[in-house]
Order: C-alpha cells, then sequence, then structure tokens
C-alpha cells in the first residue's frame, strides 16, 4: 500500500487506449499519490477511436484533435506514459517485461489490452490495398487509399463496416458491401432497425449483398488488390477493401501468465482477474452482466470509461462492482443510431414512432421485462432509456401503447426522472 493507506505503491497500465488513459486519469482524480505508468505499443498519445471511421475518415478532424489529453496532461499528472510492448508479466516479482528488456514492478497491474481486427483466411487476404480500420495508423492508411480509390468493398455490415462505406460513398466512391449473414448490424440490432439502415444505404447508392461470404481476393502483378471473388462465384472490381467482421480480444499476455481466458480476460463483477493485484478492463475483459450474470465483452467507449473508473475507485478505497448499461451509437450519413442495453433474447418488439421512418425507437423485450432500446434520430429517446435501463424503472409493452406514451414522461412519471442533453 501507498504510505497513506489509499491504495498500491504503483499501478502499471498495459495498453493506453480509452480504457487504459481513463484508468490512469481517474486514479489521480480519485487521489492516487502512488507511481502510474502507462505503457503504450503505439507511437502516439492516447486518443479517442470512434472518430477514426467517421470525422477523421472523412479528413474533417486531424490526429491532434483525436488525443484524449495533450502531452502536458499526463507531465503534470505525473502519468509516465512509456512507449513500448509488454511481453510477459511475471506473477511472482509483481513485474511486467517489456521487448527492449525493460522491466517495471507493480502493486497492481491493469490489463487494457484491447482488441485487435480479424482477418480473412483466403487468399490474397494480404495484397495491397487491403484494410482493416482499429488505430490511428490503419485510419491514415485506409483514408490515403480512399483517396485514389474509386471502387470500394467492405467486407461486413457491422458498425465499422457501414460507417466507412457511408464515408466512401458519400464521397463519390463506388461502394459495394459483403455480408456474410442475411441482413446488417444481425448481431447488434432488431430487423426494424436493420431494414431501415439497409434503406439508406441503398438510397445512397450502395450496393449490398447479404448472405454473401468472402473466397478470395486477387490482385494485379504489383501485389495490389483488383477483385473480391464471393463464395458463389461472383466477382467485384475492388481497387480498395475494408475488411470489418469484428475484433479479438487481445489475451495472449493474460493466458501466457496463467491468468484465465474466455474471448477475454476473465474477470469478476469488480474486474479484478484469478490474482488479486491484476485487473482488466474494456474491450479485453469479459465480466459478468449485472442483469443476467452471463459473461460477455462489450465493445464501447461506454464500457471501457465505466470499468476503468470502477477499478481506480476500488484501487483507491471505494470498492464497488460494475454494473453500468451498455449503450453505443453509430453515425452513417445524416443517421445516428443510437442502443441503450442488450436486446439478445427479446420476444417483442414495440415501435415508438411507426409513423416517421426518418426517426423512431424500437423498444425490446423479453416478457415484461425491457432489455434494449434502439433510437434512430432519436436522441432524447435514447437518453430516457438509459436511465430507464440503469434505474430498473418498470416497463412492460402493455405500457407502450398507451395514449401519449413517451419513454421521458415514462420516466419521470415513475422516477422523477428528467431528460439531459445527450452525452457522448
Amino acid at each position: 500500500m501507498a504510505a497513506d493507506g489509499t491504495g498500491p505503491e504503483s499501478v502499471v497500465i498495459v495498453g493506453a487506449g480509452q480504457s487504459g488513459y481513463q484508468t490512469a486519469a481517474s486514479l489521480r482524480e480519485h487521489g492516487y499519490p502512488g507511481r502510474i505508468t502507462l505503457i503504450s505499443d503505439e507511437d502516439a498519445l492516447p486518443y479517442e477511436r470512434p472518430p477514426l471511421s467517421k470525422a477523421y475518415l472523412k479528413g474533417e478532424a486531424t490526429e491532434a484533435e483525436l488525443w484524449l489529453r495533450p502531452a502536458t496532461y499526463f507531465v503534470r499528472r505525473s502519468i509516465d506514459l512509456v512507449r513500448g510492448t509488454v511481453t510477459a508479466i511475471d506473477r511472482a516479482s509483481r513485474t511486467v517485461r517489456l521487448a527492449d528488456g525493460s522491466g517495471y514492478p507493480y502493486g497492481h497491474l491493469v490489463l487494457a489490452t484491447g482488441a485487435r481486427p480479424r482477418t480473412l483466411a483466403v487468399p490474397g487476404a494480404g495484397l495491397r490495398g487491403v484494410h482493416t480500420l482499429r488505430t490511428a495508423r490503419d485510419a491514415a492508411a485506409l483514408r490515403a487509399s480512399l483517396d485514389s480509390a474509386r471502387r470500394v468493398v467492405v467486407v461486413g455490415a457491422g458498425f465499422i463496416g457501414l460507417e466507412c462505406a457511408a464515408v466512401a460513398r458519400a464521397s463519390g466512391r463506388e461502394v459495394t458491401v459483403l455480408e456474410a449473414l442475411d441482413r446488417p448490424l444481425a448481431r447488434v440490432a432488431s430487423g426494424r432497425t436493420a431494414a431501415h439502415v439497409t434503406r439508406l444505404h441503398q438510397r445512397a447508392g450502395t450496393r449490398l449483398l447479404f448472405g454473401r461470404g468472402v473466397a478470395a481476393l486477387h490482385g494485379d502483378r504489383r501485389g495490389r488488390v483488383v477483385e473480391v471473388e464471393s463464395a458463389d462465384g461472383d466477382r467485384l472490381p475492388a481497387d480498395l477493401v475494408l475488411i470489418g467482421v469484428g475484433v479479438s480480444p487481445c489475451t495472449e499476455l493474460a493466458a501466457a501468465a496463467g491468468l484465465p481466458v474466455d474471448d477475454g480476460i476473465t474477470v469478476d463483477s469488480r474486474l479484478l482477474t484469478g490474482d488479486p493485484h491484476v485487473s482488466a478492463v474494456g474491450d479485453c475483459a469479459a465480466f459478468p452482466q449485472v442483469r443476467s450474470g452471463n459473461r460477455q465483452r462489450i465493445e464501447s467507449v461506454q464500457n471501457a470509461v465505466g470499468h476503468a473508473r470502477s477499478v481506480a475507485a476500488r484501487l483507491t478505497g471505494s470498492p464497488a462492482r460494475y454494473g453500468e448499461v451498455p449503450w453505443f451509437w453509430s453515425d452513417q450519413f445524416t443517421t445516428t443510431v443510437q442502443i441503450a442495453g442488450l436486446g439478445g433474447g427479446h420476444d417483442t418488439e414495440v415501435v415508438l414512432g411507426d409513423d416517421d421512418p426518418e426517426g423512431f425507437s424500437v423498444l425490446l423485450f423479453r416478457g415484461d421485462a425491457l432489455l434494449a432500446v434502439e433510437s434512430v434520430n432519436r436522441p432524447v429517446d435514447h437518453l430516457a432509456a438509459r436511465q430507464i435501463l440503469q434505474r430498473r424503472v418498470g416497463l412492460g409493452p402493455e405500457d407502450v401503447g398507451a395514449e401519449g406514451f413517451s419513454l421521458r414522461g415514462h420516466l419521470a412519471l415513475r422516477a422523477g426522472g428528467s431528460a439531459a442533453p445527450v452525452v457522448r
């Protein structure tokens, strides 16, 4: 413990993404006096990732504008920002080892190792002009490639793929989206929201092909991609290919150190691993959901920030179990899709604003329990839904049918809530 008993003598954080940075920042906000070492394997200051597929890809934001804090912030708060790659964790001596041979002892270790993009195990996947998007370097390469591309093929109709497809199409490129499943956002959104997103892209002139996998990527003599071959034999010309088929958690360090791993670094509700001196946060952490108890990884800024704040509070003497309701957003063209909660396993869908094709919310229930709310261009609904779910305000399908029903009105009536501006 530190001399004043407010936590371990030192905290080492591996990974300087949103969750790693926030852990360091929150420790100082809670008055932690010990040494903080934040280790990044990127040659950049900690930065926001969501704009990479939006404003940054459009050329509307510079890399410096993505920084979470300027370099002076880390100096003023005595946060040692170290650039290097961690190669091993020695739990016996409580030390992390870096590729350059250096070592950093820790009183507590926070793993914020994030995730990496999945790639395609098909011929041609390594051709030039084939991209994934996770880091600022990825985004810079993608933006440079987009500048000279005429025909773009996006593989995967998740949030990243669709956001990049929207940017490419808005800039005048011919865009085709290939998705192995039968609709976009199939793992995260309802059929109603997916149908709206499909129409949105089709109206913009994007070609969407569902139920199509990729068999191969073909290149020219210079090793640059020129064509995507789908599993059913179609050949799609392409100057640029973006692979957006999800991510895999970075768990190798944890596994090599003997920590439990199962589609993420396994943690309890306090975000502790099997070692009381090691926590895991953000995209790499598989934690028990507060409602279901099922262990799950969530890839979102909100989850990364919430994890970090929870761990910082615990390390400075405020034991807490993580129990925030997850929420997400995606900007595509001029449309914003916002989701509060997790709708997997729902059996009833109720639509608010059914007569407004450009703005509506879909409420997802299992029995009488509200699981999630998907809002399209209805930020007031989204904010109210987050509060309803977090406070566990009773709301069943029959309530939604009442004359004049609104989520904000229901919140005010049942919980004395009031709407506030949406904060991302």
